[in-house]
């Protein structure tokens, strides 16, 4: 690790500690030239996933598109917000463990949905809604039968 302030290239570890719940390592070091200190943090290195949209285009995975879609499906509903976070890092965990590194649109609307029907039905219909686009009120009645006809 260099220095920050000499620029020479050895130090030595004086202090390990995990910080933000265990997902960085802060580490004080001491530089063996100088001997000034200096903080660096060691991360895990995750490669970014890609979206694949219906048009067929492609953008970087945004969290919080997920969280804000979740959050507005469970809006006035019984739902902390701490259930509705495990579930978009659950829906996170699932996307970077994949071995693609490139995920359709279509799969995460399905995760979010997943997680949504056993949380709360009232917030499940209302992401399926938007998300599977219902033409009429026949598509939806379906989804809700199908949602019924699960839980019997």
């Amino acid at each position: 690790m260099k220095c920050p302030y000499c620029g020479y290239e050895e130090s030595k570890v004086i202090d390990s500690r995990p910080t933000d719940e265990g997902e960085k390592i802060r580490r004080r070091r001491g530089c063996l030239k100088c001997e000034k200190r200096f903080t660096t943090y060691e991360v895990i290195e995750t490669l970014p996933i890609v979206v694949v949209k219906k048009d067929k285009s492609r953008q970087v995975f945004d969290r919080a598109k997920l969280m804000g879609g979740m959050l507005r499906a469970c809006e006035k509903r019984p739902v902390p917000l701490e259930v509705i976070e495990e579930a978009v890092d659950d829906i996170e965990t699932i996307l970077q463990n994949s071995i693609d590194r490139e995920v359709t649109s279509i799969k995460i609307g399905e995760l979010a949905m997943d997680k949504l029907k056993n949380i709360d039905e009232v917030a499940y219909v209302r992401f399926a809604s938007v998300y599977r686009q219902f033409r009429d009120i026949n598509s939806f009645m379906d989804e809700l039968a199908r949602l019924l006809g699960n839980k019997q």
